[in-house]
């Protein structure tokens, strides 16, 4: 994580922003939440990356005030648990209403924090206000199957009860949404939930916390239902070891997420793993071309390519190639780029100084292996940290400089000659979030959802790489992860599940016909009337 030191407080430009005061932010703020607001660690100063300066600082959590949050969960935890599913869903209802009635500036200081446009941030927070929504239909709707038995008088049910705790620890790129994915689900299945930001957007974990602490104030529930615990690898490092949560869930950085996996997993913990995307779209001589560049143009520039699911490899058949790859060329150049606050911009900065060394960085290592820069390039020259989208063109589509996922606004482009060439290419890489195939031949779009297509978590047709509803499952495979967010049975990971044998006879017979002892069946089973 990128962490200034802490700003004086006469380089502090909160008071510029009137929706921060709305949102409970001052020039310095606790970002520990327990039932009470404190943070004793080293406080962060947060930076708005469209300028440069510092906003207003939060002070990190310690040890102790870690072992204070989990203390006022273990506190919540047993009358959480016991609440019916469809009270907890009454509370996650006003949740989101609470979230609805300041989606302006919680989407606002999205865009202040970490850079996004505006649009983009209030579609963050909508994201948060739909997954409430459905995981409130769902509080009414958990449900486990009614199994025959092979025994007379026997049925096998199976219950879903609460895991305990659950730990989100989130990225800075989606510094709300990722928590309200794993929020309204914990929430609503009865899990006392922890919330460790991103240092460098630790303003919006604690506005966002704020909305969520008023509401649980208001209904008499024990804050020890949602805790906030602001900190770096530190408090990382002291989730991943608890042994009392027993799932965690992860989005950042690949290698970071390995080493989650492998603390989480040695205590037989379970985890939610979103890490690195590495996307490739794929472009037919049959794909609709204009549909197809919108798409490309969106999933490689929009939040400066700082999404997982960001187009960062396009692979386009050689019968199309040039034309198609001229046009997308033309229209990055159409894209404004601007203060996000502002109406009009469509390609804010990247989130910090590192960003833009990642960004120099990855250039530069295509240009060595021989690729060519047709757009962009540079790190524009103004103040922020603001880098031009690049188009760069490899002479193969397994080039080296393709293989390993950059942060940044940095679109590779290569030819292919099929699409079985495409989908071996879109294979290769380590990650598997997201991909896309634009095509209208039915015989290449089937072969791309099946067996011998994409290995990818979400495999999309005609539809970008960039995005996704909150309706199906989120996640991917291989070193993304395999972990499953937000709708479909996304729900079932938050829960244990117990298999459930219930006799309702005066008999005991064992399963397999198995015999133990003399005498009849029954009285051999163990029974008998």
């Amino acid at each position: 994580q990128i962490m200034a030191a802490a700003a004086g407080s006469a380089d502090l430009t909160f008071e510029k922003y009137d929706f921060l005061k709305e949102l409970g932010i001052t020039g310095s703020n606790g970002g520990v939440y327990d039932g009470e607001w404190k943070g004793s660690g080293g406080a962060v100063t947060s930076m708005n990356p469209a300028t440069g300066e510092a906003v207003a600082t939060v002070a990190q959590g310690t040890a102790d005030e870690y072992k204070s949050c989990r203390a006022a969960m273990d506190a919540a935890k047993k009358d959480w648990a016991e609440m019916p599913a469809p009270k907890r869903g009454e509370i996650v209802r006003q949740i989101s209403n609470a979230i609805r009635d300041k989606i302006e500036p919680l989407g606002k200081i999205i865009s202040l924090e970490m850079g996004k446009i505006q649009a983009e941030g209030i579609g963050e927070v909508q994201e948060i206000v739909d997954m409430c929504d459905m995981a409130v239909g769902l509080s009414r709707s958990i449900n486990g199957q009614v199994i025959p038995s092979e025994r007379e008088g026997h049925t096998i049910l199976e219950q879903w009860n609460p895991l305990g705790h659950v730990a989100v620890i989130s990225a800075f790129n989606f510094p709300m949404a990722v928590l309200g994915w794993n929020m309204a689900l914990s929430m609503i299945c009865g899990n006392c939930t922890l919330w460790k930001g991103a240092p460098s957007t630790s303003l919006c974990s604690v506005a966002l916390t704020r909305v969520i602490a008023d509401v649980l104030k208001k209904n008499d529930i024990h804050p020890g239902v949602f805790v906030l615990c602001q900190g770096d690898a530190d408090v990382g490092e002291m989730i991943t070891a608890d042994p009392g949560i027993p799932l965690v869930s992860f989005t950042g950085s690949s290698q970071v997420g390995r080493r989650v996996s492998e603390v989480v997993h040695g205590r037989f913990g379970r985890t939610i793993l979103e890490c690195s995307g590495n996307a490739a779209v794929i472009v037919m001589p049959s794909a609709n071309m204009d549909l197809a560049l919108r798409a490309v143009l969106f999933g490689s520039v929009g939040t400066a390519g700082q999404r997982c699911t960001t187009s960062r490899r396009l692979l386009v058949h050689e019968a199309v190639y040039d034309e198609f790859v001229s046009k997308l060329a033309k229209s990055y150049g159409s894209v404004p780029a601007g203060n996000p606050l502002e109406e009009g911009t469509l390609l804010g900065p990247v989130h910090c100084e590192r960003a833009v060394k990642e960004y120099e960085a990855a250039v530069k290592e295509a240009t060595e292996e021989g690729g060519k820069v047709l757009v962009g390039g540079k790190r524009m020259d103004r103040a922020g940290y603001y880098v031009e989208p690049t188009i760069v063109e490899m002479s193969s589509c397994k080039a080296e400089s393709m293989k390993e996922e950059a942060f940044v606004p940095v679109l590779y482009v290569a030819k292919v000659k099929s699409l079985e060439e495409a989908i071996e290419a879109n294979n290769s890489v380590k990650q598997g979030l997201s991909s896309a195939l634009f095509s209208t031949d039915m015989r290449e779009v089937f072969k791309w959802v099946g067996p011998s297509g994409s290995d990818c978590g979400l495999v999309n047709v005609n539809a970008g790489s960039s995005g996704a509803e909150i309706g199906g499952a989120f996640g991917g495979e291989k070193e993304t992860g395999g972990g499953r967010e937000s709708g479909s049975n996304a729900w079932q990971q938050y829960m244990r599940r117990s298999t459930c044998t219930i006799n309702f006879t005066d008999n005991l017979p064992l399963a397999q016909g198995i015999k133990f002892g003399g005498g009849d069946d029954d009285a051999a089973a163990g029974g008998g009337k």
